[in-house]
């Protein structure tokens, strides 16, 4: 066609335009470019994050409702309790990834056996505290990598039958005590004569040598035993189930909480009432705090890139089409119609485009890779930092009086992320392709109008 062989001309006797105009497009397209590249990149790395961690749903008090039923003139607050089938039942969503529930109680080691620390209770010689859990692998300390177990093996599901227990290395070193070795502990009542003899089943490490802030156990006396052994050992009943405050429910992908709500409401219906669940995706946050601030700057970049581009390249079509007005005259004056005259603008225009689009994809990734690094590596320190300042609250003390939240405590395990891999794929090519094209078409949009308006006679006689 002739007006393609007229763009082509065009395009090569104005070397100087077209080469302002491709590197206008050229500049706008690898930005932009690399800026959905960082995005998508952030975004899979976020989604990989959230996949490996889960989130955390707690199962705990609904301190609203114990209110409201609390104003009929009870005098008080009871705590709800709920029984561990329950919780079974709602753990065996295919939604959860695994679940866990503790409980604690009061005990006094007999047997010749004694704590590291001082007794918690200065008339009963001594006494600590001993934790019951579902799965000792899932307690948060374990999971974190904060405690260690040194010998045996961990609490699982499959010992809650079993009178087995998991001591601290300094207890067990006190008593001289290995896996396979056993310890006798009394129910939480001083006047109670009974006791229960617990098989040690494996030896852990926890480095902290302060006292616990809340309930002042010297960390070495710490002792863990599943939930339905430390029922046993305080009640004369040997029930199916135990009696728990709460549970933890990790699921496979967080996107799915309300889904995992209805199952639950479904699952143990009334046995909720009094309990609540809320989601606790800390940890996903806190690895993925420098994706969404990278993620928040480079989209606002782009847009402000491709809007910038787009009325740049406005600006120098329209200033072409003013400067070609007495070409665009000759042709209409000899019979050349206005549409293919705007077509011919608007081929030289996507010509560039697509030059400019295509020599884009040669770089833009090696270039979105070492930026996104960057900027990733940044935030990823900087959120890290902030991390690392943070300090545990004095013993017997919560922070709170300090100006401390203990909700920012961090997760041990969680580290921000400070990498991302860009991928170039086709359908990414393919919609940037379509986009940098488009803007091309609009960049046109004002001078076809323009071109429109044109009178090849005023053109001819009077110059304009």
């Amino acid at each position: 066609m002739n007006f393609l062989r007229r763009a082509a001309l065009s395009l090569w006797a104005r070397k100087t335009r077209t080469l302002a105009m491709l590197a206008t497009f050229l500049v706008m397209s690898a930005m932009v470019f690399g800026g959905v590249l960082i995005d998508d990149a952030t975004s899979r790395a976020g989604e990989q994050a959230k996949r490996k961690l889960g989130a955390d749903v707690t199962l705990g008090m609904d301190m609203d409702s114990l209110k409201d039923g609390g104003e009929g003139g009870s005098g008080g607050l009871q705590a709800p309790q709920i029984d561990s089938d329950a919780v079974d039942r709602i753990g065996r969503s295919p939604l959860v990834e695994s679940y866990n529930y503790e409980s604690f109680n009061g005990t006094r080691l007999t047997g010749g056996a004694k704590i590291v620390g001082q007794t918690m209770d200065p008339s009963v010689p001594n006494y600590t505290l001993v934790r019951g859990v579902l799965d000792s692998r899932l307690m948060p300390d374990f999971a974190g990598g904060k405690w260690k177990l040194l010998a045996g093996e961990a609490l699982t599901a499959a010992d809650k039958d079993r009178n087995a227990i998991l001591i601290e290395e300094r207890l067990a070193k006190k008593n001289n005590l290995k896996p396979g070795d056993k310890i006798s502990l009394t129910p939480n009542d001083p006047a109670s004569k009974d006791t229960a003899a617990f098989t040690v089943q494996g030896v852990y490490r926890d480095p902290s040598s302060e006292p616990d802030p809340e309930y002042m156990q010297f960390p070495g006396d710490r002792m863990i035993v599943s939930s339905r052994a430390l029922s046993r050992l305080n009640s004369e009943e040997d029930g199916p189930a135990t009696r728990l405050s709460g549970a933890v429910f990790k699921l496979k992908d967080p996107a799915t909480y309300d889904a995992f709500k209805a199952w639950a409401q479904r699952r143990a219906g009334s046995a909720l009432d009094g309990f609540k669940l809320g989601i606790n995706d800390k940890a996903v946050r806190q690895m993925t705090a420098p994706m969404s601030a990278v993620s928040s700057s480079t989209t606002v970049a782009m847009w402000l890139t491709g809007i910038a581009g787009a009325v740049v390249l406005a600006l120098l079509v329209t200033l072409a089409v003013k400067q070609r007005q007495k070409e665009y005259g000759v042709l209409l004056a000899l019979g050349e119609k206005k549409r293919r005259v705007i077509a011919q603008q608007a081929v030289e225009i996507v010509a560039l485009a697509a030059l400019a689009i295509g020599a884009s994809f040669l770089f833009a990734a090696p270039l979105a890779q070492a930026a996104g690094d960057s900027l990733v590596s940044g935030e990823a320190a900087a959120e890290q930092k902030k991390l690392d300042s943070w300090e545990q609250p004095p013993p017997g003390q919560t922070g709170l009086q300090q100006g401390q939240d203990p909700n920012d405590e961090p997760v041990l395990g969680a580290d921000p992320i400070d990498r991302i891999t860009i991928r170039l794929d086709h359908g990414t090519m393919a919609a940037l392709a379509g986009a940098g094209l488009g803007i091309a078409l609009l960049a046109t949009a004002v001078p076809a109008a323009s071109v429109l308006r044109l009178n090849p006679k005023t053109i001819l006689t009077k110059g304009k």
